[in-house]
Order: C-alpha cells, then sequence, then structure tokens
C-alpha cells in the first residue's frame, strides 16, 4: 500500500457548493468486503477442515505459516479477484487482509509470501486433492437443515466474449457462437437455486 499525499485542489463550486478534492484518507480498501469473507470462513471451519486433509512435513518448531493460515489467506485473496499468487507479495501486507485473517494491522506479523502459497499450491497429492474435493462435498451437504434424499443439478455454460487481448484469447473460438470467447460452466442446486461450482471458463469448439 503506498499512501501518498498531495495537495488538494479545488472544482467549480457546484449549485453555490464548494467542491474540493484531497487524497488525505490514510490507508484505504476496496477489498473490505474480505471481512465478511473471513466470518464465513470462521464459522464453516473451511480452511482448517482443508488444512487437516493434507500432510504437513514441515518442522513444526520452524513453522512460520501454519498451513490453516495460507490457505485462509490464498482462499480470500482469490475470492477478492486477487487470482495469481504473485499478488499474495503485496496483499501480506494489506491491513484488511491481515484483519481478515486474525493478524493486527500494523504489529501482527504479514501473511504468507508468494513462495509459501506456490508451494503449498503443487505439495498435494491425488489422494489429498480427492479428500479436499469430499471436504468441499461435505461443507455444501452440511448447509441443508436435513440430509437430502436427491440432489437435482442445473449445469449451463455462460457465453463471455473476449475483448482485447486476453490470455488465450487468440485460441479461444468457439464455432457455436461464432466469437472468440471464455464459456465457463455454471453449476446450480435447483431446490435452492444455490451456485454449487464453476468452470475456469475455456472455450470449446
Amino acid at each position: 500500500m503506498i499512501d501518498d499525499s498531495l495537495l488538494p485542489f479545488s472544482f467549480p463550486a457546484v449549485s453555490r457548493k464548494k467542491v474540493t478534492a484531497a487524497f488525505d484518507g490514510g490507508r484505504i480498501t476496496s477489498d473490505g468486503g474480505v471481512l465478511l469473507l473471513a466470518e464465513a470462513d470462521r464459522r464453516l471451519g473451511l480452511a482448517d477442515k482443508l488444512a487437516a486433509v493434507i500432510a504437513d512435513r514441515r518442522d513444526p518448531t520452524r513453522v512460520i505459516h501454519p498451513l490453516p493460515n495460507t490457505l485462509r489467506a490464498r482462499i480470500l485473496a482469490i475470492a477478492c479477484g486477487w487470482k495469481d499468487a504473485d499478488d499474495l507479495d503485496t496483499l501480506r501486507r494489506g491491513p484488511v487482509f491481515k484483519l481478515a485473517c486474525g493478524r493486527l494491522l500494523d504489529s501482527g506479523r504479514d501473511l504468507c509470501s508468494q513462495p509459501t502459497v506456490s508451494r503449498w499450491e503443487n505439495a498435494p497429492s491425488l489422494r489429498e486433492i480427492l479428500r479436499l474435493m469430499a471436504v468441499m462435498v461435505d461443507v455444501w451437504f452440511a448447509s441443508y437443515p436435513s440430509p437430502l434424499a436427491a440432489v437435482t443439478l442445473d449445469i449451463d455454460d455462460t457465453l463471455d466474449v473476449v475483448h482485447g487481448h486476453q490470455q488465450l484469447s487468440l485460441s479461444l473460438f468457439n464455432a457455436h457462437y461464432d466469437e472468440r470467447c471464455f464459456l465457463p460452466i455454471h453449476i446450480y442446486d435447483t431446490a435452492t437455486g444455490r451456485p454449487v461450482a464453476r468452470s475456469c471458463g475455456r472455450a470449446r469448439r
């Protein structure tokens, strides 16, 4: 976060009301919603449950960032639109992300960095990945007030036309839509209308 201090300047008055622009708001963020997401994670225990099915072979006496905290930081960053692990190199010092992960703004230890995140993203075995999927299914089923006899899913794609020079845009031509596009798959629970899953959106020919 950069704390630039620029001199205020005035705009023309509007209905005799003075309009002034200033840049002394202090430390502000556009990711305030991450605190709500963090509360949802605390209630669901999602990061803790995911971490419990991944083997942590590190020496406990040398661990600075416990696995649940690493997963929590990564999950919250992705949920706020920061999809690249590199983003954690900046977000790890961001006050609102530190608060969301249970750290104090100034005196609390910074969150994990990109190398730490990248190591864990490549660490789980196939068996552990299947266990991670099972955790997500269990969390979803636990959200219902009573056990389900059956589940009906509505699966459909959504046309998302590529504009400009997005990554892979030259290879994402879809003959059916006659467009260069992403085509994410959305899955909804028909009983409640709640979203269940979404694909990354690669175009299909």
